[in-house]
């Protein structure tokens, strides 16, 4: 029998903004890669990585004179948003796809696009603050984990209701990020590594506490909230 959904493209499940952000991810990767191997760019391509993390990855150094001398502008600030989109490598970004995509499709498919924007954004503007706070390094943060560990964050929260309203223990939704935090630790004990896992954390952090307010029930929870201190 003919089943008109056999050519559908499995993007098709995935809500359209988790799809443009993997895209985006996935293309500027690519283009390192095609840049690297020198079929585009030239010459010149072959520099375009260690380019773009130096115009748009964030420094701890930059952050720290900003905050000492209260100087803000936008092409530092801008930083905060736009270290999610380059990578070290085409592993380190592949792997931020596949979760992108993965996370991302559970959270969005209940979360309104919007939410989900406001979300990406806050988790990584969030884990690159506490990044600046707590390193203390020339290394450059890069790369989409502050955000698909907000995602994760939301996931959680996801489970954590659930949870909750069948009886079971709500510490069972935080298996995956304990899971995670465990591989993180263990990875730099053998291998050394930066504070990455601060801004990861932040993100995680940050995405499961938004989810109270921009799950679709947020704005009645939020009226909640106001009546109770109304009654106070």
């Amino acid at each position: 029998m003919f089943d008109p959904n056999a050519d559908k493209s499995p993007f098709h499940e995935i809500p359209p903004v988790i799809v443009a952000f993997a895209v985006i991810v996935g293309g500027i990767e690519i283009m390192m890669q095609l840049s690297t191997r020198g079929y585009i760019g030239g010459e010149a391509g072959i520099s375009w990585r260690v380019d773009a993390i130096r115009a748009f990855g964030f420094y701890d150094p930059i952050f720290e004179y900003m905050r000492e001398t209260g100087t803000f502008n936008w092409e530092t600030l801008g930083r905060m948003i736009t270290y999610p989109f380059i990578h070290f490598a085409f592993t380190h970004a592949a792997f931020a796809v596949v979760m992108i995509l993965a996370i991302g499709k559970a959270v969005a498919e209940v979360f309104h696009t919007v939410s989900v924007i406001i979300l990406l954004v806050v988790c990584t503007i969030v884990g690159a603050t506490v990044y600046g706070l707590v390193a203390d390094t020339q290394y450059p943060l890069i790369g989409s984990y502050p955000a698909v560990y907000g995602l994760l964050g939301a996931f959680t929260w996801l489970l954590w209701l659930k949870a909750g309203a069948t009886g079971e223990s709500r510490l069972k939704a935080f298996q995956l990020i304990g899971f995670l935090a465990a591989l993180q630790i263990f990875y730099r004990l053998a291998f050394g590594g930066g504070n990455e896992w601060a801004a990861d954390l932040a993100g995680f952090a940050a995405g499961f506490l938004l989810s109270f307010v921009l799950a679709p029930d947020g704005r009645a929870r939020i009226a909640g909230w106001v009546e109770v201190l109304r009654r106070r």
